[in-house]
């Protein structure tokens, strides 16, 4: 039988080992959750780092929610290093004009397009304020401000837009001069498992068929990550496509082209006697939007 001084020493050993893999565990915790620090683009002079300083300062005084994304988005989750002539800041529609008053007030010019984007100049420096796409089919909304992962930028300490919703974003933008297939493909190689598919799905449900296009381009560019993908999410867009080779053909001449290129698609229109499914006109775009 043991004696109880030895159950005691015992007792205060364990203890001891606990405490300490207590703290050992706070400390992992309290270093994981530090903020990565986001590195400026390979070629930035200090006026420009200075310009995006002082933006984001005024962006986090304003209390309005804000995402960034572009480059600096995908450099945290792929790792990629761009150059960039601008910063690009994600908020509801229904917020940006609370952002427009706090740098109007600041002297900052602004351009806006109601569809989809604001411009804040100073000089020639500026920040683009995005809160859908041109097309119209990717609004920014609440679910976008959920478990995003935070980074320090320019000093601030920010959150950057979800891998999914990067991939949603950029699938539509297929323009001649501006292609976002590439970025779709490194996040998809780099971040397969923070991408939420069910969520991805469901926003891209009416536009299946350029979800599955952007699928199979990185099985093709990737052979060896193919597993990246879920097996459901490629077996359910078959099984899609496979449906959809029973349906008889639409009767209306219709082109979705100018869903994913507002100006490259003209022709169509033009002169081939195509209908656009969403009415717009020729002016529906700019050749030079973001």
């Amino acid at each position: 039988m043991l004696s109880l001084s030895y159950k005691s020493a015992m007792a205060k050993k364990q203890s001891f080992f606990q405490t300490i893999s207590h703290q050992i565990n706070n400390a992992v915790q309290k270093l994981s959750s530090k903020p990565k620090v986001v590195k400026a683009p390979l070629q930035m002079n200090k006026a420009e780092e200075g310009f995006y300083t002082y933006a984001l300062k005024k962006l986090k005084e304003s209390g309005v929610p804000f995402l960034v994304g572009g480059t600096y988005a995908l450099t945290l989750h792929t790792g990629l290093r761009r150059d960039t002539k601008d910063l690009d800041i994600f908020c509801k529609a229904s917020d940006y004009p609370a952002i427009l008053n706090v740098f109007e007030k600041d002297g900052f010019k602004a351009v806006i397009d109601e569809r989809w984007l604001l411009k804040l100049y100073k000089g020639n420096d500026f920040i683009d304020v995005i809160f859908s796409t041109v097309n119209g089919l990717v609004p920014v909304d609440d679910s976008w401000f959920k478990n995003n992962p935070v980074v320090e930028l320019f000093g601030s300490k920010v959150k950057i837009i979800r891998a999914d919703d990067m991939i949603w974003s950029k699938s539509f933008r297929q323009e001649r001069h501006k292609y976002d297939g590439p970025d779709i493909n490194h996040l998809l190689l780099k971040k397969p498992k923070e991408i939420d598919w069910n969520r991805l799905m469901t926003r891209m449900e009416p536009y299946w068929e350029i979800l599955f296009a952007h699928l199979l381009n990185f099985r093709f560019v990737y052979p060896g990550y193919r597993q990246n993908i879920p097996k459901w999410v490629m077996e359910e867009l078959i099984k899609r496509q496979t449906d959809q080779l029973r349906t008889p053909a639409p009767i209306n001449k219709i082109s979705r082209g100018r869903l994913i290129s507002p100006s490259y698609y003209d022709i169509d229109f033009d002169e081939w006697g195509f209908v656009d499914n969403l009415f717009l006109s020729k002016e529906y775009g700019d050749k030079n939007a973001h």
